[in-house]
C-alpha cells in the first residue's frame, strides 16, 4: 500500500473530496462518529460540537478531559488574571491577599446567618413551648380527665 493509496472513507484515489492532496482532515474514528450522531440527536448544538471536534483531528476521548480544564480554567476566573498583570509578583501577591481577604469575609456571613438561623428557631420554639404552655395551664382539668 503506497502513501498515496488511501482506502478509508473519504478518500478517492489519494485525494479527499474536496480535491486536497493526503489525508483529509479530521479523527474519524467509530467512536467519534457514534458521539456526533447521538449529539445530533440528543441536542444538535453538542453533535455540532463534536463534529468540530474531530474536524480539528481530535479523538472524542479527549473531549471530556479538555472541557474539564477549560471549566477549572473558567472558574479560576477565565486565567485572565494573571496575563492581565503581567509577571509582576508585588501585585499579584496584593491579588491574592484581596482574594483570600473576600473568601474570609464571606465564610463570616456564612457562619453569621448560620447563627442567626439557629436563633430564629431557637426563639420559635422558645414562643412555641410558652404557648402550649399557656394552653396546657389554661385547660380545666375535667377535660383532661374526660379524654
Amino acid at each position: 500500500m503506497s502513501s498515496t493509496d488511501f482506502s478509508s472513507a473519504g478518500h478517492r484515489g489519494g485525494r479527499c473530496f474536496n480535491g486536497a492532496a493526503g489525508p483529509c482532515g479530521g479523527h474519524w474514528s467509530g467512536a467519534n462518529i457514534a458521539a456526533m450522531v447521538l449529539g445530533f440527536i440528543i441536542f444538535p448544538p453538542l453533535g455540532i460540537a463534536v463534529l468540530v471536534w474531530t474536524l480539528f483531528g481530535n479523538p472524542i476521548q479527549e473531549l471530556p478531559g479538555w472541557l474539564r480544564d477549560k471549566w477549572v480554567t473558567l472558574a479560576r476566573g477565565g486565567g485572565r488574571q494573571r496575563n492581565d498583570t503581567g509577571d509582576n509578583v508585588v501585585f499579584n501577591e496584593y491579588q491574592q491577599t484581596q482574594y483570600d481577604r473576600i473568601q474570609e469575609i464571606r465564610e463570616e456571613i456564612r457562619r453569621r446567618t448560620d447563627a442567626f438561623r439557629r436563633f430564629r428557631f431557637d426563639a420559635k420554639r422558645r414562643q412555641d413551648q410558652q404557648e402550649f404552655d399557656a394552653f396546657m395551664a389554661s385547660k380545666p382539668d375535667r377535660d383532661r380527665a374526660g379524654s
